[in-house]
Parts: C-alpha cells; structure tokens; sequence
C-alpha cells in the first residue's frame, strides 16, 4: 500500500514522462542514453500507458514498436534489480491476484490452455531456436561450451542425481520432446513411460523414440499410475499452481518405489506468490506460477524426505540468450507466418527471462526427494559431472 500512495503523490506532482524518467534513472537506465540498456522511445504515449498497465504495458508497447532497446536483458536485469515493478503496477495484477486466489488456474481443463497457445506453436519453429535434442529447459553449463553440450550435461545431471541403472522403471511427469525420455532409455537402457498434454510435442516424442521402451502418454500428468524406481519432473512445476502442489508430491509418494528417488526440475521465485506477471499470463504462460521454496517445501512436508537440493539459476540466464541467438538467426524461416510483432514478443519473453535470472529474481532449482529416507544418507558426490 506505502508503495502505491507513493506512486499516487508522484503522478499528482510529476508529468508521466517525468515520473518515468525518474523511475528509470533510479535502474541506470536513461531514455535516449548510449549505455547498455538504455532505451529510445518512439510513442510519447508510452509514458501514459506504462502508468496505467504496468508491466502489460510496457510488454505491449514493446511489440507495437512504440519503445526500442538495443539490449532488453541488460535494461530487465537493471530495472529488476532497482525493484522498480514493485513501484508501477496495475489493476491487471490484482485482478490475478484474486482471481487466482478464488479459482484453481491450474486444473485439468485450464491446464489445456498452455499447451494449445504456447507448446503447439509448431516442432519446426522450436527446432530452430532449440538444441538439436529439443530440450525446453535450463541447460548445465558447468563444463560445456555451446547449448547442445549443456543440455546433454542437465540430462546427465538428472541421471547421475536419481542413479539412473539399467532396466529401471522411470515415470517423467511432463516430457516436452521426449529429450529427457529418450536419453534415460538410450544411455542407461531404462524402461520410461511419460505423460505430456501437448499432442505435437508427444507426435515429435513417439517419432524419435521408436525402438526404445519408451512410452508417451497423451494425458494429464494428474492421470500418472503405476510405481516406479525413479521419477523425473522437469519443467512441470511451472505449470502445476501453489493449489496443486501437494496432490502433485502426493502423486508422486503415490507411484514411487519404496526405495525409489523423485527429481524434481524447476524455476523458482524468491518470494511466494499466486499469480503471474500480467504480460506472460497473457502472451506466454497462461496460468503459470512459479513456485517459492517455502510452498514447495510445505507441500512436500511430511509426504516426502528432501535429500538433496541444488540452485543454479545463472545457467538459464545463459541458456535464454543461447535460444534468443538461434531464434534471431533463423526468424527468417518463419517471418512470413508469425510477423514482426511476434517477433517482437518471442524476443520480449526470451530476453526479460534473461533479465530476470541475470538479477536474481528468479532460480533455477533441484530438489531430490525420497520415499522414507536413503538408508545410510544420499551420496550427493555421486552425480559430480566432473
């Protein structure tokens, strides 16, 4: 509330030009500097719109072009890291806010929605800005150089946590293209069945797994049955919702071998929360929600024993700019199907992702939990890729 007055007395002594400026300049960032991150703008009624629509409309009037800036992550890491989206917000975030305290924005039907407007978008398009292994998350880079490296090093990572063996029965609750799938199966020759509610995404999947025992499930993940020696979540919790995460954990102690280890992959805020930023619940992620640590350890709190944990955020960082380099050098491939102002969004949502990693906003986190507890203490030695 002390923030909201403050921005009212401002805007009652300030112009919007001015009080945007000013707010700006408190993040380095100037209108019309020669500094990374500074920005140009090209609308004057930029000023009013980002007052009234917050970060929606600073999103927006970045893809109608009314604002450029030769280097977003720079000018999102600087505002970030001011904290200047505490001091602008707008009437769209508490209509989320509530509204997602009211509603479950994550159920079996709600959760279709993501997948039709973001995961369908095409294979072709996510192929040339993607690994060549379709991995849709974090990459590694401890000791990688290119993104195709880093990715198959998480892969590792995740394989060595869990102590992947052969002929294990591994359950993947959200499977992308069956990167992950494919790699457990292939290199530690275990039996994987995943469950997915993209169809192209599991058409892709099934393609590339043919010969493998591997199976895809075009299903909820809420549908998962079965036990399982391991089980492997990465990705998903984004999408699961501060009301889901304890049936979520339940599911898993559900289909999890006594003896078993769970992985679970996954952005995280450093703060708890309910509701999404107002542009990428509109153009990206509908419905998503990233979760806190104290939501998740809450909800896994007396289901699951927490063995190891592991953040490493400054790697996605990393891997945004590698996908924002591949998807800039082959736009050319689709421009005439999307347009320059999606474009302009996809390059929005990849390089303020950056931003706000590069700022510490967001974690990239993994958490391995087990059953009862490893007999003799999980070896956290064992998964080192050195």
């Amino acid at each position: 509330m002390r923030q909201l007055l403050t921005q009212d007395r401002a805007r009652r002594s300030m112009t919007s030009r001015e009080f945007i400026t000013d707010l700006l300049a408190r993040a380095d960032v100037s209108v019309g500097g020669n500094s990374l991150g500074d920005i140009r703008i090209h609308d004057e009624q930029f000023y009013d719109r980002v007052i009234a629509e917050g970060s929606l409309g600073l999103g927006e009037s970045y893809m109608d072009g009314w604002w450029d800036c030769d280097h977003v992550d720079v000018f999102f890491a600087k505002v970030l890291r001011a904290r200047l989206d505490e001091v602008v917000k707008s009437k769209d975030q508490i209509f989320l806010y509530l509204r997602s305290l009211l509603l479950n924005m994550q159920s079996r039907a709600r959760s279709q929605r993501v997948a039709q407007q973001h995961y369908n978008l095409g294979n072709e398009f996510y192929a040339d800005m993607l690994d060549p292994g379709m991995h849709y998350t974090c990459a590694f880079y401890e000791n990688a150089e290119t993104l195709e490296e880093a990715q198959n090093a998480k892969c590792e990572l995740v394989a060595r946590k869990l102590m992947l063996q052969p002929e294990d029965s591994v359950l993947e609750l959200g499977c992308g293209w069956g990167g992950f799938a494919e790699y457990a199966a292939r290199r530690y020759g275990c039996r994987v069945t995943a469950y997915n509610i993209a169809e192209e995404q599991v058409r892709y999947a099934r393609e590339r797994c043919k010969g493998l025992d591997v199976e895809f499930v075009l299903d909820d993940y809420r549908s998962a049955k079965g036990r399982y020696d391991k089980i492997v979540s990465i990705g998903l919790f984004e999408h699961v919702g501060p009301k889901n995460y304890r049936s979520a954990l339940a599911l898993a102690k559900r289909c999890l071998k006594d003896n078993g280890l769970f992985l679970l992959h996954t952005i995280g805020r450093n703060t708890s929360y309910i509701a999404t930023d107002p542009w990428i619940e509109k153009y990206i992620f509908p419905g998503g929600c990233l979760p806190s640590i104290q939501k998740l350890t809450a909800a896994a709190e007396g289901l699951l024993v927490l063995e190891h944990f592991h953040s490493f955020g400054q790697h996605y960082d990393t891997t945004l700019m590698a996908w924002y380099e591949k998807f800039r050098r082959n736009w050319h491939k689709h421009e005439a199907q999307y347009g320059d102002r999606f474009f302009r969004m996809w390059s929005y949502y990849l390089l303020t992702c950056a931003g706000a990693f590069r700022a510490r906003r967001n974690q990239l986190w993994q958490f391995v939990f087990s059953k009862h507890g490893v007999a003799g203490g999980y070896n956290a030695l064992s998964w080192s890729t050195e």
